[in-house]
């Protein structure tokens, strides 16, 4: 009896053991370092591998450095039309490059392409000068946003992602990163780019787009490459399909082929197997209309603020229950004032709240809209 009890568990850790084995054989030959994968909307993570490790990230560096670009267009710091004069250090950078000429003038837009569809490591350095002053004091603004997202994996010690000690990201944070990135809609003016080229006062330059993916996978309009000997071959890109957006990272794949292969397969798991069901629409109004004390109207159309989705397994049937809750109204209200809140709840947790505002405005009710009111119901 002891004889067969001995025979069987040797035969569960001889299972045990073949099932890891062959797990690890799957990453071997896939022959990555890293992977993560999640849902844009939602944030949640549909698969990871080794997220968390602090790895060398090569030119996914500048999706901060875009970060800080955008951001500072957005606030008006930056204009995208202007035009600055390249350094000599600058135009000196090795590496990708669009071969920008010393003392030269371009406009920041063609620049910013460059960095986007090329990856160019000159043209990252002009941006970081003239935002900053210098690369140094772009890299302490980078590493300033690090610590703005709450991120505990990051240290940067260039813009370009050419190799230096100390340099690093996860998959994990890259991912964040890139989230924050996409969340700019210029961003995807140059994303989208197949094949362009940036022009010099005597030639010009052909570049074409780094991530592979935005011609040959379905629904990819962005992401940014990257590689050294040190870091291998990295990606970091989206796709969008129907009402569902993903975000996948590879780092230290083998060959830029599997690099490609990996996050094509992250994708197709999660187009395949999950869906985004929307809960609360932005640019549907609601069928209920809120009442309105001392207005020219009596009741307003309103409407959620954002958009509120739920991301789950297809086939999966979700307990999904909302609550609204309108404020006591009272006129004058103008379009687009909080009127009230929606809260959702999945499995009877609450998930979120949607700001509900007014789809009108009304005016305060007169004297003279009294007496009309006395006389049509005489």
């Amino acid at each position: 009896m002891k004889k067969k009890i001995i025979l069987l568990l040797s035969a569960i850790l001889v299972s045990f053991s073949f099932l890891f084995s062959v797990n690890y054989a799957k990453g071997e030959k896939l022959n990555f370092k890293a992977t993560f994968l999640i849902d844009y909307n939602s944030k949640t993570v549909i698969s990871s591998y080794n997220e968390n490790e602090k790895l060398p990230i090569a030119s996914m560096t500048k999706i901060m450095l875009l970060n800080l670009i955008y951001k500072n267009e957005s606030e008006g710091n930056l204009d995208f039309n202007e035009e600055i004069i390249v350094s000599e250090r600058a135009s000196s950078m090795g590496g990708s490059q669009v071969y920008l000429v010393a003392n030269e003038t371009y406009k920041v837009k063609d620049l910013v392409k460059s960095i986007v569809v090329a990856s160019a490591n000159d043209a990252s350095v002009a941006m970081a000068e003239r935002l900053y002053g210098s690369e140094e004091e772009c890299v302490n603004a980078m590493n300033e946003e690090v610590k703005a997202m709450g991120l505990k994996n990051t240290c940067f010690q260039n813009c370009t992602g050419l190799p230096r000690p100390m340099h690093y990201s996860s998959a994990k944070d890259m991912a964040t990163i890139f989230c924050s990135l996409i969340g700019y809609d210029k961003y995807f003016e140059n994303s989208k780019v197949w094949l362009d080229y940036i022009e010099h006062k005597k030639n010009k330059t052909e570049i074409s787009n780094t991530n592979k993916l935005i011609r040959y996978y379905e629904g990819c309009d962005g992401g940014k490459t990257g590689f050294t000997n040190e870091a291998g071959f990295c990606l970091t890109a989206t796709a969008k399909r129907g009402n569902m957006r993903l975000v996948a990272v590879v780092i230290g794949a083998d060959t830029s082929k599997n690099r490609f292969k990996c996050v094509s397969d992250m994708f197709n798991n999660g187009f395949n197997n999950y869906t985004n069901k929307c809960i609360v629409d932005k640019s549907t109004p609601l069928d209920v209309k809120a009442k309105v004390n001392a207005g020219k109207k009596e009741e307003i159309e309103v409407k959620p603020l954002e958009d509120y989705y739920i991301f789950s397994k297809k086939n999966v049937k979700d307990n999904i229950e909302t609550v609204l809750n309108l404020n006591t109204l009272k006129a004058p209200i103008l379009k687009g004032d909080t009127v009230g809140e929606l809260t959702v709840y999945r499995d009877g947790v609450e998930v979120k709240k949607v700001k509900i505002v007014s789809n009108e405005s009304v005016k305060v009710k007169t004297f003279k809209d009294y007496i009309s009111d006395i006389i049509k119901k005489m």
